[in-house]
């Protein structure tokens, strides 16, 4: 016992005089590791590129808006639209940041403490760690692959450090907003302004964005806010957490956050997108793509604005009118009119009508056009019910049986590119249209258009101008406003035409609109029966008088006691007293 004691007291003497040494040597040790670690992380650094972002993310969309800016409609594989920082309000960039990452204006493009939870969830097996600044965000959104691996995480952080030393945090922060998710199919701001709130970015509110800030932590459960009340009240609790981080950031101020309201969102899921704006995106896409001399593919991808010069107000009423009296199929019918069919055809002008037979299915094309003399400028292009089922634009492409509609035009001498204007059997409802605009304009022929301004990132690349020339005399343009009017500068005038009972049309203009309404109906095609011509209904004076009305007025309003459709049309075939007559 002596000896081992002896023993142990030499052993703990000896450990007390190298205690020192072999701390050193440790130190060195740790020393030389962590020179390495910080060698190979310098080497790293270096090394690594700041990648070109992914394809898609490059990618975006083009976006129609029709003449008062309202939104029209979209084309192109993703819906963004990529726009300068300087075109998104501080207070919307300030929410983000409050959101997201609210050290992002002074860190250095990572977050230690969240690298460090990410790492150990994924070594541990634990649930995704987010956190992320908004600089790795971008770079894990834009800049890499989505795999949850430590070398990618790695990876993220030294790009985020290069990226934060060699940018400005202006322009990651663009990068940013133009590239997150935001949910209902939107990436970036501008996509996100539009399908929430329907607004252009640079309008968003104080609280529409702070909305849209609060999206971006779960765009995929939040993109039903304002259709499901669930999520839309976890919503309104993330909108309030981050208007209070604002305020006390001093983003806003105290009267901004007392006074904001939770906004109101667009309804979602939207609806079908097809109908009646697709026929117009066809017409304006086709246009711009020939002004910017490059393919409808490339302007879908291409992330333009195209401002049309439709009235999507009117094109809305338009088909409402033009639906309302929709005839799917006609039987049998005889017998007494009712009241609204005697004060349709008194409207019209007639006293008497011939009551005719027909069965089996029968569809009624309605085709309408409204431009602006002397200009082009198309307001309307109404070219069927519904786009889906028939991708056909009646009143661009449809050639229609003209019949009387071109009586005011015989016999005067027509320049291009109306010089074969009479002897076109079946024109099309959009040039018929501009030849009326022409007498509208004194003669002068301006050449249609549905394009008024193409811009992107807020540069103006093509910005419309009328083209025009004289195709026929101001005497001879003031006859057909006699003929169609009875007297000479009276306005509007109205004509109505028709070839037999197969078509109808009835044009109403005065200097600042012309309006063409054209009506003709066919047995659908069934199986290899190929479509055939058939007779229009009863209805169908009555319906293309409600239609030109309508929109007549819904463009320039209908002038106190004056109508229309109850001047004389003298345009109509010989012993025929209304448009059309009975066919049923």
């Amino acid at each position: 016992m002596a000896g081992l004691r002896r023993r142990l007291v030499k052993r703990r003497i000896r450990i007390r005089r190298t205690r020192g040494r072999r701390l050193r040597r440790a130190l060195v040790v740790l020393l030389a590791l962590l020179a390495n670690l910080v060698g190979a992380a310098v080497v790293a650094y270096h090394l690594t590129k700041i990648p070109e972002p992914h394809p898609e993310t490059a990618m975006q969309s083009t976006v129609f808006v029709d003449d008062h800016g309202d939104y029209l409609g979209r084309r192109g594989p993703v819906d963004r639209q990529e726009i300068p920082l300087s075109q998104v309000p501080r207070h919307v960039q300030d929410a983000v940041i409050a959101a997201e990452n609210r050290s992002f204006r002074t860190d250095t493009g990572i977050s230690p403490r969240a690298i460090a939870r990410a790492a150990w969830a994924t070594v541990s097996g634990g649930d995704r760690q987010g956190g992320s600044t908004i600089t790795q965000q971008y770079v894990k959104n834009a800049l890499l692959s989505p795999e949850q691996t430590l070398s990618r995480k790695a990876r993220e952080a030294l790009i985020s450090i290069k990226l934060d030393r060699t940018r400005s945090k202006d322009e990651i922060l663009q990068g940013y907003l133009n590239t997150v998710y935001f949910g209902r199919g939107a990436a970036g701001i501008q996509s996100a302004a539009r399908n929430y709130f329907g607004v252009d970015a640079k309008d968003l509110t104080v609280s529409q964005g702070a909305a849209l800030a609060s999206v971006i932590n779960i765009p995929s459960y939040y993109e039903k806010a304002g259709s499901d009340p669930k999520v839309t009240a976890k919503l309104v609790d993330r909108w309030e957490w981050v208007l209070d981080a604002m305020a006390h950031s001093g983003a806003i101020t105290s009267a901004q956050r007392a006074g904001a309201r939770f906004p109101a969102f667009r309804f979602y899921p939207p609806g079908d997108t097809d109908g009646q704006r697709q026929y117009l995106i066809d017409a304006a896409a086709s246009e711009a793509a020939d002004r910017l001399g490059i393919t409808e593919d490339q302007l879908a991808r291409g992330g333009y604005t195209v401002r049309t010069t439709f009235d999507l107000t009117a094109q809305d009423a338009t088909a409402e009118l033009a639906a309302d009296g929709t005839e799917k199929k006609t039987g049998e019918k005889t017998g007494e009119k009712t009241a609204e069919e005697k004060a349709a055809d008194a409207k019209a002008g007639g006293k008497k009508r011939a009551e005719v037979k027909t069965t089996g299915d029968v569809r009624v094309h309605t085709a309408v056009v409204a431009l602006v003399p002397g200009d082009g400028a198309v307001r309307v292009l109404y070219g069927g019910a519904d786009y889906a089922s028939q991708p056909f634009n009646d009143a661009r492409d449809g050639a229609v049986e003209a019949g009387t509609a071109l009586q005011p035009f015989s016999g005067m001498k027509l320049l291009a590119p109306l010089t074969d204007l009479t002897r076109t059997a079946a024109p099309t409802p959009l040039r018929l249209a501009s030849a009326y605009a022409t007498a509208a304009a004194h003669g002068v022929y301006a050449t249609p258009y549905t394009v008024a301004k193409i811009t992107r990132a807020g540069r103006t690349l093509y910005e419309a101008h009328p083209r025009t020339r004289t195709a026929m005399t101001r005497a001879d343009a003031g006859m057909v406003a006699k003929l169609l009017y009875g007297r000479l500068d009276a306005a509007p005038a109205t004509r109505t035409g028709a070839a037999g009972l197969r078509t109808l049309w009835q044009t109403t203009y005065d200097e600042h609109l012309t309006l063409t309404v054209a009506l003709f109906a066919e047995h659908p095609a069934k199986g290899k029966k190929a479509a055939l011509p058939a007779p229009l209904p009863y209805t169908a004076g009555s319906r293309s008088l409600s239609v030109s009305e309508g929109v007549w007025s819904k463009i320039v309003g209908t002038a106190e006691g004056h109508d229309p459709a109850a001047e004389p049309n003298p345009g109509l075939p010989t012993g025929q007293t209304k448009p059309i007559l009975a066919t049923r």
